[in-house]
């Protein structure tokens, strides 16, 4: 890991924005995460490290309002380095697409580092500007008990079966490999309202969706997508 712009993909935030603090060297570090994961990052009894400074969004999922926050951070004028850290389980396309002009031509003495869960739910525009760094992480995933290439309804209805009393935390690596698998599998209309399905889904898990509902929608709408 290194202190320049780029997309951290990882399962564990808060380890990703302290290895980066640990690189810290001249720069000035903002930070623009959620509320808990604000607490979470602050040790009681601790300072928060020197040249950082935490911003923690008014809502656990990262807005328009927060990306325009990081653009008016970016546009400050600053001698030294000034790194913005933007860190969400998922960055919606309207958020994405709002932050894309100032990473794409990013003012002096600027970078930009987003850290998130899932690379599925970038935007290609995203990953042509910013180099992806995906964090190894220690779980192997399970070999996944649907075929992407061969997706009916059929699979569909036997796969939500199994699947009834899945919770949120293992729904979200599920979703994750259904995302890869249907992007490996190149038998899907992968365009940007495509990509949108998988970010979504990680938006609906976050704000209390039921998890078999969030991925009988997925499936659904993928089948729809699907090359004839």
């Amino acid at each position: 890991m290194i202190v320049q712009s780029q997309v951290i993909i990882t399962g564990h935030l808060e380890e990703a924005v302290e290895q980066l603090e640990q690189l810290k060297s001249t720069e000035l570090f903002v930070e623009i995460l959620s509320p808990s994961m604000a607490t979470n990052l602050h040790k009681e009894g601790e300072a928060t490290p020197y040249n950082v400074h935490r911003i923690a969004t008014e809502k656990e999922t990262f807005s328009v309002v927060d990306a325009k926050l990081a653009i008016e951070k970016a546009y400050m004028a600053t001698e030294e380095t000034m790194v913005i850290i933007l860190v969400s389980k998922n960055f919606s396309p309207i958020v994405q697409n709002k932050l894309l002009k100032v990473i794409e031509e990013p003012p002096k003495n600027k970078e930009f580092i987003l850290i998130t869960e899932s690379k599925s739910t970038l935007l290609d525009t995203i990953k042509s500007r910013l180099p992806v760094t995906v964090l190894s992480e220690t779980k192997e995933c399970e070999a996944l008990a649907l075929s992407m290439e061969q997706l009916s309804l059929e699979t569909v209805y036997e796969f939500i079966q199994t699947h009834k009393r899945t919770d949120v935390k293992a729904m979200k690596p599920l979703i994750e490999q259904i995302s890869k698998e249907a992007i490996i599998s190149q038998k899907y209309n992968l365009d940007e309202k495509t990509l949108t399905l998988f970010s979504n889904a990680f938006i609906a898990l976050d704000i209390g969706s039921p998890p078999i509902f969030v991925l009988n929608a997925l499936l659904l709408k993928l089948l729809a997508r699907k090359r004839r």
